[in-house]
């Protein structure tokens, strides 16, 4: 078994296990508050409310191409543009706690430590919002300045990763290192992840495995700098990098995290999407093989995103707690002991409601909180990958031709109800047959409820199957032709419990 495999890989000599990391992105926090709260008590409060949760771990992000404190190595986030002050939210909430003299990330740190929360810093290594608008007030001299630097130097906006900064460049990863250096000598974090997925590109399109060696050095050199850190501060700075979800996708872009943790350059892996989709069949079994040996001190902790989205264009849906579950299902069974969440923030970009999160600080994302609660299997796609490289697109597909989907639960259930979930774009056809690895299941019953399903359906239809049908792991849904029938599928779903 696979997920047995992975498990064996694992001992107790790795010092992060049993993390549930909550990613703080750069703006949500100045964005989503008034200017009442900016103040200590308004940035502890912050932290507050997930101490005693089932979160360990705060990652803070500090920065996209512009930081959102008063930094001495790039743009402040409300440094002018061509003259004008930005007036959005965000920069200038920040630029009061600057005039305050509170830096939000000091305040933050020690409030995590003192209620009992692990704070890391999570550096943005090539983020890309708004780039077709040059004038954004997001943007960073250095980048306006240097198109030259770009992926592909002046290149127009199509698409936005055309314009990424070049690490193959030395004034690039110059520019990027200036950063680490003053976050780690300005700032007391337990560690410091490099946040890769932000953008997921860093190199010349078409040619990123042969100057992968640019990123890891690069990588070795954040190392010598997190263990001089460690040596000052008298405690441990953990490097962590967040990378494709596939080992093999993330080596054809350059990111080789496999080869980073062979190489002790890494406490943490974040095998995770961009943000297009969120990917619920994350190999998390093949990356620790692939680590081997370094599967004992490096940890893997797949991530999850806000969307679902089940093909590149389709109409995305934000995930629910059932569908966190069912992530965590298949990763713990997978072999991941801690899961990371990003875009779940308190508000704003948080996909679920108020309640509903509350309840997800409190049970968590353990095995046992996965698999006893009601939770969803959607199928999605892989959205950061290197040209030429399996994507896993299968929606949307023809009624009349058919379609067969492999769909990863994690363990199977034993007892209760399991079921298919069908989005379609017409009424069902009569005689819409379907199997679950291979037996009958059915016959289809109406699903009125769409508003959790992606791919804007009209119509849904759900099949009842006995649990024996069902397999650990990976599951085999084929749906029958249906000659003449009008309308594709969509969505492709399994629910356990609901």
């Amino acid at each position: 078994m696979l997920a047995w495999l992975a498990l064996s890989l694992v001992t107790a000599d790795r010092p992060l296990r049993d993390m549930l990391v909550i990613n703080e992105d750069n703006s949500h926090f100045f964005g989503s508050r008034p200017p009442e709260l900016m103040t200590t008590e308004g940035l502890q409060a912050f932290v507050d409310q997930y101490a005693g949760s089932a979160v360990t771990h705060l990652f803070l992000s500090p920065n996209a191409m512009r930081a959102s404190f008063d930094s001495r190595t790039r743009d402040a986030i409300w440094a002018p543009v061509k003259g004008l002050d930005p007036t959005d939210r965000w920069p200038q909430n920040a630029k009061l706690l600057a005039s305050r003299g509170l830096d939000a990330y000091t305040v933050w740190i020690a409030r995590s430590r003192e209620r009992g929360l692990s704070p890391w810093l999570s550096m943005r290594m090539n983020d890309l919002h708004s780039v077709d608008e040059p004038d954004n007030f997001m943007h960073s001299t250095f980048w306006r300045e240097h198109p030259q630097l770009w992926r592909v130097p002046h290149g127009n906006a199509a698409p936005w990763t055309n314009r990424a900064l070049n690490y193959v460049h030395a004034a690039v990863r110059e520019h990027q290192m200036a950063f680490v250096d003053e976050l780690l000598e300005r700032y007391d974090p337990d560690g410091l992840e490099l946040d890769w997925m932000r953008f997921g590109y860093h190199l010349t399109p078409g040619q990123e495995r042969d100057e992968a060696a640019v990123l890891t050095a690069f990588m070795r050199a954040v190392r010598q700098k997190t263990q001089a850190a460690a040596a000052r501060r008298g405690h441990p700075v953990y490097l962590a990098a967040r990378v494709p979800a596939h080992p093999d996708a993330a080596a054809g872009l350059g990111l080789d995290g496999v080869q980073w943790a062979r190489e002790g350059l890494v406490d943490l892996l974040v095998p995770c999407p961009f943000w297009t989709s969120s990917d619920f069949d994350i190999p998390v079994e093949l990356w620790l093989e692939r680590l081997g040996p370094a599967a004992a001190t490096v940890t893997v902790a797949p991530g999850l995103e806000y969307n679902a989205r089940p093909w590149p264009g389709g109409a995305a849906v934000a995930n629910t707690v059932a569908a966190a579950r069912g992530f965590a299902a298949a990763a713990r069974w997978r072999g991941a002991d801690s899961l990371y969440l990003f875009n779940w923030m308190d508000s704003g970009t948080r996909p679920v409601s108020e309640s509903a999160y509350g309840r997800l600080l409190r049970d968590g994302l353990s095995l046992t909180a996965a698999t006893t609660a009601p939770r969803r299997h959607p199928v999605c796609f892989r959205d950061t990958v290197p040209a030429g490289f399996p994507t896993g697109i299968a929606l949307p597909c023809d009624l009349t031709v058919g379609g067969t989907w492999s769909v990863a639960i994690g363990p199977r259930p034993t007892a209760g109800t399991l079921s298919v979930v069908l989005g379609l774009t017409a009424p069902p056809p009569p005689g819409l047959a379907l199997t679950l690895n291979g037996q009958p299941v059915g016959p289809p019953q109406p699903h009125h409820e769409l508003k959790d399903l992606g791919g804007s359906p009209t119509h849904a239809v759900r099949y009842l199957c006995p649990p024996p049908a069902a397999r650990d792991g990976h599951n085999q849904i084929t749906l029958a032709p249906s000659p003449g029938a009008a309308g594709k599928v969509v969505w492709v779903e399994v629910r356990v419990g609901e």
